[in-house]
C-alpha cells in the first residue's frame, strides 16, 4: 500500500504562483509513476502532469509553460511549481500514483494510489 498526502493549496491573485508538495509513505518503491490531477465539481478529474522513474514528464496543453512537476526520491516527495496561475486553474488538486509504466498518464483509471486533494483557488 501507498499513502499519499498533499499540501501548498491556498488562494491567490492571477498571475501568482503557487507550490504543491505530495508525501509518499509505505511501499513506495512499487511506484512506476506519479501525477498531479486536477478536479471541478461536475467533472471528472483532469491530468496536469505526471513524471516517471524515468524522469519523464508530460504535461497537459492547458499547462505547458507554466507548471512544473519535479519530485524528490530522498524525500519521497512530489512537486507542482505552479506559476502565471490563471482562474482557469481553480480545482481540487490530488496526487496519484501507479506501479506500471505506459502513455496514457492522463487517465485517471489508471492509478491505484490517490491524495486527499488539496484546493487551489485564482480569483481575478
Amino acid at each position: 500500500q501507498v499513502q499519499l498526502v498533499e499540501s501548498g493549496g491556498g488562494s491567490v491573485q492571477a498571475g501568482g504562483s503557487l507550490r504543491l508538495s505530495c508525501a509518499a509513505s509505505g511501499y513506495t518503491g512499487s511506484i512506476a509513476c506519479m501525477s498531479w490531477f486536477r478536479q471541478v465539481p461536475g467533472l471528472g478529474r483532469e491530468g496536469v502532469a505526471s513524471i516517471c522513474h524515468s524522469d519523464s514528464t508530460y504535461y497537459a496543453d492547458s499547462v505547458k509553460g507554466r507548471f512544473t512537476i519535479s519530485r524528490e526520491n530522498a524525500k519521497n516527495t512530489l512537486y507542482l511549481q505552479m506559476n502565471s496561475l490563471k482562474p482557469e486553474d481553480t480545482a481540487m488538486y490530488y496526487c496519484a500514483a501507479r506501479t506500471a509504466y505506459g502513455d496514457y498518464w492522463h487517465v485517471a483509471s489508471s492509478y491505484g494510489y490517490w491524495g486527499q486533494g488539496t484546493q487551489v483557488s485564482v480569483s481575478s
